[in-house]
């Protein structure tokens, strides 16, 4: 009796727990239910620049840039009937001076109120007229206030007028992966506004000009483009469009503007003095070291230029510098390659000095050259 008793207890117990589980289990899943779900986490969206506005902003100050160029020819016109050529040869021996007309099209950037237009210098080279197109679509009568072929830089100025100006912006801060806006005329498509990215800085070896110190681009870039702007996310200037590398003549991402901070510079020089004042030393011709002709001196890494050609009556003569002499430094600056001696010695100013350190017959020695004025004649 008493071990019944005790069974029917441990059964009654059992009951009484299962039934409080159940009971318990619906609770926990009516609160599991009823509670709201967890919200997501919000996902930080990066905005990205608001190009519309720097559009708007920039184009204003884009104009675009017709200039009638001439050039003297003295192939006659009857040369070119392949009869004329098979009669004489290669020879022409109706040969006359001739004139050649040309319009060429291109763009600007107004970069101050009273009118300063910046330019290349290709777009407006020989050209007997010249007009500027603003966005407004008035025509305006230029005055050119002067060249400098050696940075592919022109400035004009668009007589009596007060216009909106782009400023001026730091290239030295721009960026590789910096978004910029190329805006010009592409294909006399007034006002065309491209979008790209910064592909490199200080890019040199390109063969356009003398003094090579590029922005590359792959913001669309077509001809009439030239002289055009490339902004920034600020919309600020900080290049001017120049050049493009293509196989086809069209774009093919690869685009090239003179840095903001050289060309302020030109510009300045331009309307202070109508010219721009360069220095010389007389060195006129220059190489890249090669990896046997380091090697044979003695020079690791194979960086440095040499000195190929100079003229003999010149400040780098009297200062002892010699055909074959490697440059390894410029003013204790290690020295890359041709490209970097050809900019340092563009950019030396009249008056100062260059310190080379250059290796000649397997010794260093370092010269001091004396920066003169160029002369017009060269």
């Amino acid at each position: 009796m008493r071990r019944a008793l005790v069974v029917l207890a441990c059964l009654l117990c059992l009951a009484a727990g299962i039934a409080l589980g159940l009971r318990f289990g619906a609770r926990i899943d009516e609160r599991t239910l009823a509670a709201p779900a967890p919200e997501p986490r919000a996902v930080l969206a990066v905005p990205g620049p608001d190009f519309a506005s720097i559009a708007r902003r920039a184009t204003p100050a884009v104009v675009n840039i017709s200039a009638l160029q001439v050039y003297r020819s003295e192939r006659s016109p009857f040369f070119s009937d392949p009869f004329f050529q098979d009669f004489f040869g290669l020879d022409d021996p109706f040969r006359v001076p001739m004139e050649q007309r040309k319009t060429s099209l291109g763009s600007g950037v107004i970069v101050s109120a009273d009118g300063i237009v910046v330019t290349n210098n290709h777009v407006i080279e020989k050209a007997r007229q010249i007009a500027v197109t603003t966005v407004d679509r008035k025509r305006h009568a230029v005055t050119l206030v002067g060249t400098d072929p050696a940075t592919d830089i022109a400035v004009l100025r668009i007589d009596g007028a007060r216009l909106l100006a782009l400023p001026w912006g730091d290239s030295s801060a721009a960026s590789v992966g910096e978004y910029v806006l190329a805006v010009g005329n592409p294909f006399q498509l007034n006002q065309t506004v491209t979008m790209g990215i910064i592909s490199a800085t200080g890019r040199s070896n390109v063969g356009i000009v003398d003094y090579e110190d590029f922005i590359q681009t792959d913001a669309a870039i077509n001809p009439g483009n030239s002289g055009g702007a490339l902004v920034n996310t600020r919309a600020e200037l900080i290049g001017i469009n120049t050049a493009i590398y293509s196989r086809s003549g069209g774009y093919q991402g690869v685009g090239f503007a003179v840095p903001a901070n050289l060309a302020r510079k030109i510009v300045e020089l331009l309307v202070a003095r109508g010219r721009v004042l360069r220095g010389y030393v007389g060195i006129t011709r220059i190489a890249d070291l090669g990896e046997d002709d380091a090697a044979s001196l003695g020079i690791q890494p194979a960086q440095g230029a040499i000195v190929v050609e100079m003229r003999r009556r010149s400040p780098a003569a009297a200062a002892g510098l010699e055909p074959g002499d490697v440059v390894v430094s410029v003013n204790a600056r290690p020295l890359l390659d041709a490209a970097q001696l050809r900019n340092e010695l563009s950019a030396a100013e009249v008056g100062s000095r260059i310190r080379l350190e250059v290796v000649r017959e397997g010794r260093r020695r370092e010269i001091i050259i004396s920066v003169e004025e160029a002369q017009p004649n060269g």
